[in-house]
């Protein structure tokens, strides 16, 4: 089974091109939708969160805006909810992986944003990075509701989009056109799995 990492920085593509991947019959691990699910009330990460950062938990349910402030202006605190929730989502991925190979499925995607960060590059058969001007993935990102200077110091603690391109071993380009993407992406589905 050939396991395949997608990675890219906030508001690149990444779920475009997994969404591709997920219906051309493709399993996707999705590192994001694995953390919300750990953060959710009562969630598997809220009780070590909590005890890390209590001013963000109340009733078991997490103020993402607070937390997202405090590892925001504090590197140490955003080192410290990593370690909280890298292990997690890595269990995670691992049972996801065993699931899929006793299903005789082909390959996997594996969404991971934070994929050079962690590592994950040593797990997986091939990188593939999304990749768009700036000006596209702040217009993107600015869609989400976010205010600018959250975005961009989200954008300035994620490794810089030129690193993750040189270290890929595909560079999707996704800021010319949707249709662009998807195509380039269908290309490349045929060119690994024939």
């Amino acid at each position: 089974m050939k396991i395949i990492g997608l990675t890219g920085g906030i508001g690149m593509g990444k779920s475009t091109v997994a969404t591709v991947f997920r219906r051309s019959g493709i399993p996707v691990f999705d590192a994001d939708a694995t953390v919300r699910a750990l953060q959710v009330k009562n969630g598997r990460a809220i009780p070590r969160i909590a005890a890390a950062f209590p001013d963000v938990v109340r009733d078991g349910v997490l103020d993402r805006t607070a937390l997202r402030a405090r590892i925001l202006s504090d590197a140490g605190a955003k080192r410290r909810l990593e370690a909280i929730v890298h292990p997690l989502v890595r269990t995670a991925e691992r049972k996801f992986v065993a699931a899929a190979r006793r299903r005789h499925a082909k390959a996997v995607l594996l969404d991971i944003p934070l994929l050079f960060e962690t590592g994950g590059e040593r797990r997986v058969d091939l990188v593939i990075t999304v990749s768009a001007p700036r000006s596209v993935q702040m217009a993107r990102v600015q869609r989400r509701g976010l205010p600018i200077a959250d975005i961009e110091a989200i954008i300035a603690r994620q490794m810089p989009d030129a690193e993750k391109r040189r270290r890929a071993d595909v560079v999707i380009r996704t800021g010319l056109s949707r249709h662009h993407a998807i195509s380039a992406v269908r290309r490349l589905i045929q060119e690994i799995l024939p």
